[in-house]
């Protein structure tokens, strides 16, 4: 990274539209303006795959595919794979909340509609990207498409309930399943093409205007998954399966009784002896679609927490060592160096932190945590290193000003003499601090300019309802915020360049 930068959290499901979630459309594109008008060089996202249960970006049933219900319907018409008259939708109110269920049975059937036509009407040109794209991406895109189209035969029962030769991945059987669900299959093939063409311009579009997009990578993938379908052989499953051992984290700042996220766990050893050919592919692919990625629980690279299967907390679980110094040794061998952050967070041993300054990789300070009675805590700005990302706050934080409203009586009077802060803008002076302080780079949740409170929150780990539903309102973007933004982002030599951030790295 050559200078000083700074960016805004915005997952897309959460920017305004007429279909009930955030798209890659027009709104997209208007944010990117902010950005720019705002004077910043970052626009960081969660996690682009589909989601399962509970909506979660990080229960995704593919470490690869695209979340469909983030593709902006109205570039179908540009595309002439529909017409307006398709996008009649009863009215969805713009409730600052996501209507997942209204929202995906809408655009099943804009999509549904779109590959009609496109199999009866489409020009040369888009056939040949549908073809280019699926050739290119057959490596995981073949059996995802499969997944999908098998799961949805099956009542989206997870693969280990179906029939025995299906979920073995007998030949025979696939073989039978690739022709009864041809038609189902090619479907779902050019729906992952329409997300990563709309992701790509929209891409594009950042990058002519010098705003980098700041991935997010998972270090686990769902049970239920293409992934784990296809690679049983790479997770720690017994014979019928199912996982032995679950992933989490044990009790912390978050949960009493540990955060019991129920990932399989990689069978480290295997990927070994195949070079982490899987995880190279992963790295890869995460590359090809982003500037720069934060590897969401980099801990795990030195020891994962295995919980036994079937436990209902966090609790019992054990710290097992993870070859991660291998691991990034041979990505840097196949990729080089690599745009990475390390999310190190929660429990961090001397190990984790020593592996993730060998391989340059800048973690993560986050304010909420700062202000207890440590002055010597990792989180005040004092403490800061220039190979970080400083943040107001996370995902997984309630906003800064519904934080601070639950704060102690202690806690608000040490944070408001250290921000030297009267509270009435808590927001703004956390931004202040984390924008003023010495890391390379910081990022702030769109939440914490907006100064929303708690019913602003996007997720509460542990919890397993009411998750990743905020949606930011039509017209909040306004001239006064951005001049603001761009202000402060100036006086502290952030103001963004014409060029695409990389990341810090250790000297």
């Amino acid at each position: 990274m050559t200078h000083r930068s700074s960016g805004v959290l915005l997952h897309p499901t959460s920017l305004p539209s007429p279909f009930g979630i955030g798209d890659l459309g027009q709104e997209a594109r208007e944010f990117v303006d902010f950005l720019v008008s705002a004077g910043q060089s970052v626009w960081q996202v969660l996690p682009l795959g589909p989601t399962g249960y509970g909506e979660s970006p990080y229960q995704s049933i593919s470490a690869f595919a695209g979340h469909t219900l983030l593709i902006d319907p109205r570039q179908l018409i540009d595309e002439r794979l529909i017409t307006w008259d398709d996008l009649t939708i009863d009215s969805i109110d713009d409730d600052g909340r996501v209507d997942f269920g209204r929202a995906r049975t809408f655009k099943t059937r804009v999509l549904d509609r779109a590959h009609e036509n496109f199999k009866t009407s489409a020009g040369d040109q888009i056939r040949n990207d549908f073809t280019t794209f699926t050739t290119e991406a057959a490596w995981w895109l073949d059996d995802y498409a499969l997944f999908c189209a098998i799961r949805s035969k099956e009542g989206d029962r997870q693969w280990a309930e179906w029939e025995a030769e299906l979920a073995d991945r007998e030949p025979a059987a696939l073989q039978a399943a690739r022709a009864e669900l041809s038609e189902e299959i090619t479907a779902h093939k050019f729906q992952q093409f329409l997300f990563f063409r709309q992701w790509r311009a929209l891409r594009g579009y950042a990058t002519e205007r010098g705003v980098s997009i700041f991935g997010d990578l998972p270090i686990f993938v769902a049970y239920d998954s293409a992934d784990v379908w296809a690679r049983r052989e790479y997770f720690k499953l017994d014979e019928v399966g199912k996982p032995r051992v679950v992933a989490g984290v044990p009790p912390d700042y978050f949960s009493e009784t540990g955060q019991l996220w129920g990932n399989p766990l990689y069978d480290w050893e295997r990927l070994k002896t195949e070079g982490f050919s899987w995880w190279i592919d992963r790295l890869l692919w995460s590359l090809s679609l982003f500037d720069l990625v934060r590897i969401y629980h980099f801990r795990g690279f030195v020891a994962c927490w295995e919980i036994p299967a079937g436990d209902a907390t966090a609790e019992n679980g054990k710290w097992v060592d993870v070859p991660g110094r291998e691991l990034f040794q041979a990505v840097r061998q196949s990729l080089g160096d690599v745009p990475i952050v390390a999310e190190n967070l929660g429990v961090i041993t001397d190990e984790v932190e020593s592996l993730r300054t060998e391989l340059g990789f800048p973690g993560m300070r986050v304010l909420q945590f700062a202000f207890g009675d440590d002055t010597e805590n990792d989180h005040l700005p004092h403490n800061y290193t220039r190979d970080s990302v400083a943040y107001t706050g996370t995902h997984d934080n309630d906003t800064t000003v519904g934080w601070f409203a639950n704060l102690s009586e202690a806690e608000r009077e040490f944070c408001l003499r250290y921000l030297k802060s009267s509270g009435a803008e808590i927001n703004w002076d956390m931004i202040r601090s984390a924008v003023s302080s010495v890391a390379e780079m910081t990022v702030i949740p769109m939440q914490d300019l907006l100064g929303l409170g708690s019913e602003a929150r996007m997720n509460t780990p542990a919890s397993e309802s009411g998750n990743w539903l905020w949606r930011m309102r039509t017209g909040v973007l306004n001239e006064d915020l951005a001049e603001r933004f761009r202000a402060m982002t100036s006086l502290f030599g952030r103001i963004g360049r014409d060029e695409i951030v990389t990341v810090p790295r250790t000297q």
